[in-house]
């Protein structure tokens, strides 16, 4: 079915593997959502066949968070063992020391990539990873649901408040007891944050800490955010939306159980799957906006691939990483993943947009896509993002309201750049 990949793209990879040259076997650290482990397998058979050499994937928890800290670990500890690592896009100055520069080797293929996501992955003049997908979240919605109770779709956060109990309370009366009218990801680790950064950035409220290093996420903005989505739970939500990452987010809208989800572009695809209860029921928008702000946002994510300094099997890894990142893996994996290409030329690929619609019109969500604030925090950012999940978990579990645990977090956060970051 895919075999039109082998094209050349495949071919440079192979030509970074000497001929003759021992077949190796590299180990891919990356975390595990949704049908990763089909998807990584079907995505490297053509750089295997080309090269002779064997990928592993290794994996990882979906947590973003302990990936992390699993990495570090290995990564101190000079790790032989995994010759490369999918890492987040806000991972790159905090792991830089550790990886390869990729800017030879990846060649003129650096310039097809969106120039902001290259620089986000350079660190002092190193590029220490290639980028395989870029991310931002949207608004999934039951149109079945919306069109049955007469509902719009919602294009602010009250307004999705309102309309998610309306259709809740009308579906539990009809006997669908287990319908609930939002879920997302609310458990304190790094997904929170960005759930978080949305809300309070879509209320007005900033980035937590500005571009320029101003501490910003004590206002107003931010605390009527944190407080509107603290009504959320055991409403609109269920209680245990506390311990959500985005599987068990999507476990819950998958089976049919939500009117509405947030969630990664991951999830489209697999809700669309012939075992999805919502397949063909469903469509992505926007997220919402907050108060009187006129502007959404969706947190900035995706994902790369570095190499380890301290693989035995560089040159192989190093090959394995430029075919990951080249337009042909990136049209791979966006046909069988519904992951968003970094390559520019691809969002107007028509094969893209018949096979996978969703992609080309991701483009609006895209356009609302903020970063979170790993630049100005630098080497902090995960003390920083650790910190602000724990107050609006905090929050969000009656543990003090929004404007004392801000003020807190203002300081230690005051306290933490104070300390340098």
């Amino acid at each position: 079915m895919h075999g039109k990949f082998l094209t050349a793209g495949v071919a440079a990879c192979a030509l970074l593997a000497v001929a003759g040259a021992r077949a190796a076997e590299v180990n891919y650290a990356a975390g595990i959502t949704g049908n990763a482990v089909q998807v990584f397998e079907e995505l490297v058979a053509p750089w295997e066949e080309a090269t002779g050499h064997d990928a592993r994937l290794v994996p990882m928890p979906a947590s973003t968070t302990d990936q992390f800290g699993q990495y570090r670990l290995w990564l101190a500890a000079q790790n032989k063992d995994i010759d490369l690592y999918q890492t987040d896009v806000i991972w790159a100055p905090q792991l830089a020391e550790h990886f390869v520069d990729l800017k030879e080797a990846a060649g003129d293929l650096v310039e097809k990539h969106f120039p902001s996501i290259i620089e986000s992955q350079t660190v002092d003049g190193r590029l220490v990873a290639l980028p395989l997908f870029t991310d931002a979240p949207a608004l999934y919605y039951r149109k079945d649901l919306l069109e049955k109770h007469g509902a719009a779709v919602p294009t602010t956060w009250e307004e999705l408040t309102e309309t998610a109990r309306k259709i809740q309370d009308a579906e539990r009366a009809e006997g669908n007891g287990d319908i609930w009218g939002f879920v997302w990801q609310g458990n304190a680790y790094e997904g929170l944050t960005c759930n978080a950064l949305e809300w309070i950035k879509s209320f007005g409220g900033g980035q937590i800490v500005e571009p320029d290093g101003t501490i910003s996420v004590n206002n107003e903005a931010a605390i009527a955010a944190l407080d509107l989505a603290a009504s959320w739970p055991g409403t609109i939500s269920p209680q245990g939306v506390l311990a959500y990452k985005e599987e068990e987010a999507r476990g819950v809208w998958q089976t049919g159980n939500a009117v509405f989800m947030r969630n990664w572009p991951y999830a489209y695809g697999l809700g669309n799957g012939d075992d999805s209860a919502v397949k063909g029921k469903f469509d992505v928008t926007v997220l919402p906006r907050g108060g009187d702000s006129d502007t959404s946002a969706a947190t900035l994510g995706g994902w790369n691939v570095a190499v380890s300094r301290y693989s035995d099997e560089q040159e192989a890894a190093i090959s394995l990483a430029v075919y990951l990142a080249s337009p042909e893996a990136q049209k791979r994996r966006a046909l069988i993943a519904s992951n968003l290409p970094t390559i520019i030329d691809l969002y107007d690929d028509p094969e893209i947009a018949k096979e996978q619609p969703i992609i080309p019109r991701w483009k609006d969500v895209f356009l609302q896509a903020v970063p979170r604030p790993s630049a100005p925090t630098k080497t902090a950012y995960n003390e920083v993002s650790s910190l602000f999940w724990s107050a609006v978990h905090d929050t969000l579990s009656g543990n003090g309201t929004a404007a004392e645990n801000l003020e807190i977090l203002e300081a230690d956060l005051e306290a933490l750049k104070g300390d340098g970051w």
